[in-house]
């Protein structure tokens, strides 16, 4: 089934761009490691999820962009047919003059309804260019004006134009102290918006990513583009080609619906994280030799200790003791431990199949109300991904979010106790009933995510 991409603003685009770099270049990478028939499979498999092909077999991205101004796509479409591998197709991309001035409701109730008809109707076009259509993800980010406001009024549209279709909204989260002075406001609307029209959140923290750029690939001076590479290389090793549990030989052919079914049981939690390991520069890998214990000991521990990469993991956060998490909830959880909803493991690379995978069925890992068997799966395939012979994905439903979400509703709730820059949301018709509706959704999310 293929995915049809939707990028928004300037952050979503220029991930966009990143991510079908990635695919491209596993794509056509010669570090399989695998036979020539598994690799032929993964091929064709990743091509229908994400491209289609021309008849001179180029490969064109199943994609729409969007911004409300036209540096960034412009930028975008050239840099992708320059890189000779794939390119966006010529009717594509919408954009306008003006930009949106990080103004959410600029984005939402100005941009959305006056250019809805010519967007949707690019997506449609997209849509209809799939032999099965598997749903749609969405990039962007929650600070600005556009990928934000614009972004939460598209995802409504496809919620109501493809009601059975999966919905996955990529979020990039804003940098603790943003350049953008509303960016909480902006961020709260968009997440309570979102949150009634997606079916997941995957949330990338730009402040992790950026973290994990310095202190595991070595990057001196930290770009935009560093930090968006890290973030394709993560949702790549998500979303390119595996065997789901029990799946045979046969690459799964829903991928979107499957990583929903795994993840979401409950449409009150839907805000999911993703781990990945190893992570270094490229020239380290040559000298790097991993096992999958070791691997896996590192993504279980970073999983409850709720670390966002293998440095710096706190070794001393246990699971609670078997029968304890079940009487009551968190007065017998230990300190920091991040428990789970549901978790979904990829692995990709060498010897997957005899990998022992219990520790991350350990029933203290998870809330009382799902079995382990139902809350745990796993997805592998012996084909390699981007040059690294063995890596793991967790892809994770629980409380890492708390925190960020905790602080960042807090500000916004500080500035708008004293009304500061509401008249900038009022002008263009959202008004103070409408704040005070998401921070009640928020509210809702992080209550109910506490109490796991």
């Amino acid at each position: 089934m293929s995915i049809v991409t939707v990028q928004l603003g300037q952050c979503g685009n220029q991930v966009g761009h990143e991510v079908f770099s990635c695919l491209c270049r596993d794509l056509h990478g010669t570090h399989g490691l695998c036979s020539r028939r598994e690799n032929q499979s993964y091929q064709d498999a990743c091509k229908e999820r994400f491209f289609w092909e021309e008849e001179s077999g180029g490969l064109v991205a199943r994609a729409v962009l969007v911004d409300m101004e036209p540096k960034v796509i412009s930028q975008t479409l050239s840099m992708a047919a320059r890189s000779g591998s794939w390119k966006y197709s010529e009717h594509s991309h919408f954009c306008q003059k003006q930009g949106s001035g990080n103004n959410w409701a600029n984005g939402y109730s100005v941009h959305g309804p006056r250019h809805k008809e010519a967007i949707m109707d690019l997506v449609q076009k997209k849509a209809e260019r799939c032999d099965r259509l598997g749903g749609f993800v969405t990039t962007m980010s929650m600070a600005g004006g556009t990928g934000s406001g614009l972004g939460a009024f598209v995802t409504q549209c496809l919620r109501d134009a493809f009601p059975s279709s999966f919905i996955l909204n990529h979020i990039i989260w804003p940098y603790g102290t943003g350049e953008v002075i509303v960016q909480n406001y902006n961020s709260v609307l968009t997440l309570s918006h979102l949150y009634q029209s997606s079916d997941a959140l995957l949330v990338h923290e730009n402040d992790v990513i950026h973290k994990i750029c310095a202190q595991l690939m070595n990057i001196k001076q930290i770009s935009f583009r560093d930090v968006n590479q890290v973030i394709a290389h993560q949702l790549g090793s998500v979303f390119q080609p595996t065997h789901p549990a029990g799946g045979g030989s046969d690459y799964s052919r829903n991928p979107l619906g499957d990583l929903l079914e795994a993840l979401v049981p409950h449409p009150e939690f839907k805000v999911l994280a993703l781990r990945n390991i190893p992570q270094m520069p490229e020239d380290s890998l040559a000298y790097s030799t991993f096992s999958w214990p070791g691997l896996l000991k590192h993504l279980r521990q970073m999983l409850i200790a709720n670390a966002k990469m293998e440095e710096g993991i706190d070794w001393q956060v246990r699971p609670p003791p078997p029968g304890s998490s079940i009487s009551s909830h968190s007065t017998t959880k230990p300190l920091h431990f991040n428990t789970s909803i549901a978790n979904l493991l990829i692995l990709r690379g060498k010897d997957v199949h005899s990998v022992d995978l219990g520790s991350f069925q350990d029933p203290s890992l998870y809330t009382s109300w799902l079995k382990p068997q139902d809350a745990f799966h796993a997805w592998k395939t012996p084909r390699a991904f981007n040059k690294y012979e063995k890596s793991a994905a967790l892809v994770s439903n629980s409380q890492f979010l708390l925190k960020p979400l905790d602080s960042v509703v807090g500000k916004a709730w500080n500035m708008f106790a004293s009304k500061a820059y509401i008249h900038q949301y009022t002008k263009f018709g959202i008004e103070e009933e409408d704040f005070l509706d998401s921070f009640t959704t928020l509210e809702q999310v992080i209550s109910s995510y506490t109490t796991l």
